[in-house]
């Protein structure tokens, strides 16, 4: 088995947890399979850095002198606002010698300043979305999934997610065992599929402003398995189905039936990650009334049918 040399790039502002989260994650890979990773950190002088949150990171070197990497990671953090010349030309420069470009959060920017990111999908912070795609039209920049892999540069959004795509990544270079003991290790599930959304339904969605909308917001959270459409919500807003139809776009910035659509499968995939109940019984108390249907919701939204995705989660017992 080849080792892989794993490079985190440091430098003042950095977000903590970028670097943390994933460090932990191929660390504890290496302790399973001695030898599968070499960690480097390195920062431009070789210096202590100060994460955004007030932490110091004593890093093992300086960049001039680091090994060319299998995999760079670029975390983010506050100092990607105003990074420094030195960081985004020595990525420049030797950001295309690793195997695999991997950022973290607002690491993109570092990336796509660096030209490392032209031609390709991306994601990074849901807040930082919109600036990265208005700097970098070169890039494509989608915000709504938590990491994109595209060939051998992998992106993730925001903070925690970078945990997601590194367990993604040790069971791409290793296996699935590995991943999951990894991950029960660290108290986290194996890992959320790359295109979930950053967003939940209700974290994604505006809260109304009218009373009554915001009655049939919480009743659809609370009642996916109920009657949900178009005019049985308007009535319980008192509106005609035109005007909620209306008015509930205006407010939330979704459609209701594409407010439902995203709750269902949310309920669901609690009902598969939590519980032991049967897929016809999950589909029905999600509202999707078949088991085909909610199968198609999955494969459309999540890239995977029910029963592969309650697999990662409750993982068949070795024989």
């Amino acid at each position: 088995m080849p080792q892989r040399t794993l490079l985190f790039v440091l430098f003042d502002g950095v977000q903590s947890l970028d670097v943390t989260g994933p460090l932990e994650v191929f660390a504890g890979a290496e302790k399973l399979t001695p030898g599968a990773y070499r960690i480097h950190t390195a920062s431009l002088d070789g210096g202590p850095v100060r994460t955004s949150s007030g932490l110091n990171l004593v890093p093992d070197e300086a960049l001039t002198s680091a090994p060319d990497p299998h995999t760079l990671l670029v975390p983010g953090g506050e100092g990607t606002r105003a990074p420094d010349p030195r960081l985004i030309e020595w990525l420049h420069t030797h950001g295309p010698r690793a195997r695999r470009l991997v950022s973290v959060c607002t690491g993109a920017i570092l990336l796509a300043a660096a030209g490392l990111l032209d031609g390709r999908r991306v994601t990074t912070h849901w807040a930082y979305c919109d600036t990265l795609a208005r700097d970098h039209p070169a890039v494509t920049v989608e915000p709504e999934p938590i990491y994109i892999c595209d060939g051998d540069v992998a992106t993730s959004a925001g903070v925690t997610s970078g945990i997601d795509l590194a367990l993604a990544l040790v069971e791409e270079d290793l296996d699935r065992e590995v991943a999951l003991a990894v991950a029960r290790h660290l108290v986290v599930f194996l890992r959320r599929p790359g295109n979930q959304a950053q967003f939940s339904a209700q974290l994604a969605a505006q809260t109304a402003q009218r009373a009554p909308l915001r009655e049939v917001q919480r009743w659809i959270t609370e009642h996916p398995g109920g009657d949900l459409t178009v005019e049985s919500l308007a009535a319980r807003a008192r509106l005609s189905p035109r005007h909620f139809a209306r008015a509930f776009r205006e407010e939330t910035g979704v459609t209701p039936g594409r407010y439902v659509d995203r709750v269902r499968l949310e309920h669901a995939r609690r009902l598969l990650e939590d519980t032991v109940g049967g897929v016809e019984e999950v589909a029905r108390a999600s509202g999707y009334g078949t088991p085909e249907a909610m199968r198609r919701a999955f494969l459309r939204a999540l890239g995977t049918p029910p029963v592969e995705y309650r697999r990662r989660f409750h993982p068949a017992p070795a024989r």
